[in-house]
């Protein structure tokens, strides 16, 4: 039996990567770290522009990695453990995480800063250019 998807359908034509992008961020499921994502708006021009504000409490700038792979924005965090401490309690774990948001085209990264234990991350796209192309016709008998 074929599964349907609504990317299935035969007059939409190339999107079968970005089903499987969305397969995969459907099956990551871990909440961690806790994000907010707004819409910032520029009062002198109609551009919207996105911030992404991780909570990343306890980790170093040197522990965060932003990329963007494809048509993704991952963020990736990795703590050292430290081994000179003895904890009597360890309620803060120096945990990894992978974090993936999957961009529209034409989004691009603007800005990443760390703050007070919160990554903020700015995207914005750029109003795209019409184009308009000609497509010629050959006749053959």
């Amino acid at each position: 039996m074929t599964r349907m998807t609504p990317f299935s359908s035969p007059l939409m034509l190339g999107f079968d990567t970005m089903e499987k992008t969305l397969e995969r961020l459907a099956k990551s499921g871990d909440g961690y770290p806790p994000y907010n994502i707004e819409k910032l708006r520029d009062p002198d021009s109609e551009a919207v522009r996105l911030r992404i504000t991780l909570a990343v409490a306890g980790f170093k700038e040197s522990d965060l990695d932003i990329t963007t792979e494809e048509n993704q924005l991952v963020i990736r965090g990795r703590q050292e453990e430290d081994g000179e401490h003895e904890y009597l309690h360890r309620g803060i774990a120096a945990r990894q995480f992978i974090r993936a948001f999957v961009l529209a085209e034409g989004m691009r990264v603007v800005t990443a800063e760390l703050k007070n234990g919160l990554l903020a991350i700015d995207l914005d796209r750029p109003e795209p250019q019409r184009l308009v192309r000609k497509i010629n016709i050959s006749v053959k008998d």
